[in-house]
């Protein structure tokens, strides 16, 4: 961005800054509930950002970002599930997927993908020729930010999910899975400033809400620092009423009351149903603990005395 666009779009920034300086709380902006995009969607679909990924994970360093072609599944007929950023160049199709929880459904759900993109580039009438029909070779990853700790990167593979498992599939689709969040896979962090400073910002919301602030207040807070050190500053003055938005979206009541149940509750009670009721009960407590629930909200969402629940979390850490 060049300077005159960042001062523009500081003074907007610090306008708004004022105007918000004199909003009651009665006043605030309500979440968009219609708002289905992601910060990551929007920060990599941006073709420098997605330039410097693909450099950072393939180890190429290709400079002209209008060699990349952004590509999008959105008004495919057939799904109605959407892939974050996809785009092609140098004879590789990317797709990329955020998370915040691992799923073991993705090499399922990139088949899906990539066979649809693969159907509008190649004319059905090409597929009966003598000729060899080539298509760009795909590359699957997922940028996992969850709050659950995993490696640095794994693979979910297709075959995983065929009822006969076979020592040589013949159909294979490999999906590999990298954590995201500040602190892991540092090389990478250091070769992609935009995915460094996204997990910055991430850390950022977490670190704000774990300290008891308001989700909204400890985005808005978060994304202010982020501006004020210059991370993912010019998109960041850019967007901001819009990355406040889908973030506090992300954290919202519903979707925090679905991963308690995903999560936690619904592993402990499959659990439970060949354990017992006694054990099937400390399973959900244990899970829930695992991925970092507080004993308060596990006794308020199961209805388990809060004793019951410090007792087992005391084992836990012995």
């Amino acid at each position: 961005m060049s300077s005159c666009n960042r001062n523009k779009f500081r003074r907007l920034y610090e306008e708004e800054e004022k105007e918000k300086q004199t909003r009651t709380n009665s006043q605030r902006v309500k979440v968009n509930r219609e708002y289905r995009s992601s910060v990551f969607k929007m920060y990599f679909s941006d073709r420098k950002n997605a330039l410097d990924l693909y450099n950072a994970l393939n180890g190429t360093d290709y400079k002209d970002e209008n060699e990349l072609v952004i590509n999008s599944l959105e008004n495919s007929i057939f799904l109605k599930i959407y892939n974050d950023v996809s785009f092609i160049i140098s004879g590789t199709v990317n797709l990329y997927e955020h998370q915040s929880t691992v799923n073991p459904n993705m090499p399922l759900r990139d088949l899906f993908y990539i066979t649809d993109m693969y159907k509008e580039m190649v004319p059905k009438k090409d597929l009966y020729g003598k000729k060899l029909i080539t298509v760009p070779t795909p590359q699957f990853i997922v940028f996992y930010n969850g709050a659950t700790d995993i490696s640095d990167s794994q693979f979910l593979r297709l075959s995983d999910s065929f009822i006969r498992k076979a020592a040589s599939p013949e159909l294979e689709l490999t999906v590999k899975v990298l954590n995201v969040n500040y602190g892991h896979n540092k090389e990478l962090m250091k070769k992609c400033i935009p995915l460094r400073d996204y997990a910055i910002l991430n850390e950022r919301v977490r670190d704000n809400i774990s300290k008891g602030m308001p989700i909204e207040d400890a985005v808005t807070v978060a994304v202010d620092s982020c501006i004020k050190d210059h991370v993912m500053e010019d998109f960041l003055l850019k967007e901001r009423a819009g990355v406040i938005k889908m973030h506090v979206l992300d954290f919202n009541e519903k979707l925090h009351n679905q991963s308690l149940r995903e999560e936690g509750y619904e592993e402990g009670l499959e659990k439970g149903r060949e354990e017992g009721r006694e054990e099937g009960q400390s399973s959900v407590i244990v899970s829930m603990l695992k991925i970092g629930r507080t004993p308060k909200e596990i006794s308020d969402f199961c209805n388990i005395p809060l004793e019951r629940i410090t007792k087992i979390q005391a084992d836990q850490t012995v």
